[in-house]
């Protein structure tokens, strides 16, 4: 066990394999035809794909704005560089792949389900009639917009603060600002965009 959990790679290859074991509860119960592994349940694993991709992006969001960034004054100024040049250019990568991945196994997940216009247009291609296409629109639409924060603004100003890219000293300090400001409003946008999601689901 030591030797799993003692590596991440083995770790995470371990909850594969556990969960390719529900798979198989999941085939036994519902039988080897066809059916088993059609339409429906390709859909239900792109959802759980969008799911993980969302814990994991929605999950380093929290962090920067729950732990990092606060507790950054907190941090001795000689131990500062360990975080920028470390830890955060590593959280950062999985922080935007984790956007990328969301967005788009949430749109196979619509595509799938026959909802994408009538969620991409608030409903009004169906003349507002499902209230569930409205708030599951919603969440996309908030989805969207922060995962564009994330690769066109927060990404690209990180990289000037954190010296990724060549860029003149007194730009760091505005780009620092102006990336903690795009992910304190993706923070923002997460709570309602989670409600609209979970409530298309849940309540109508």
């Amino acid at each position: 066990m030591a030797s799993i959990l003692t590596s991440l790679r083995n770790t995470v290859i371990a909850g594969f394999v556990l969960a390719a074991v529900l798979l198989l509860m999941y085939l036994n119960f519902n039988g080897w035809e066809g059916y088993a592994l059609g339409h429906n349940f390709w859909a239900f694993i792109f959802r759980w794909l969008h799911v993980i991709s969302g814990v994991m992006w929605i999950g380093l969001l929290w962090y920067f704005n729950f732990v990092q960034i606060p507790n950054m004054p907190n941090i001795p100024d000689e131990q500062k560089p360990a975080i920028g040049k470390v830890i955060a250019p590593a959280a950062l990568w999985w922080f935007r792949w984790g956007a990328m991945a969301t967005i788009i196994t949430g749109l196979i997940v619509a595509s799938m389900n026959f909802y994408l216009l009538e969620a991409l247009t608030l409903g009004a291609i169906e003349g507002f009639a499902n209230p569930k296409n409205i708030a599951i629109g919603i969440g996309m639409w908030l989805g969207t917009i922060m995962w564009f924060n994330v690769w066109f603004v927060i990404w690209p100003n990180q990289k000037i603060a954190l010296g990724l890219v060549d860029a003149p000293a007194e730009q760091k300090p505005a780009a620092a600002r102006t990336a903690m400001l795009f992910s304190r409003t993706n923070t923002l946008l997460s709570i309602p965009m989670l409600f609209a999601m979970v409530s298309a689901q849940n309540i109508y």
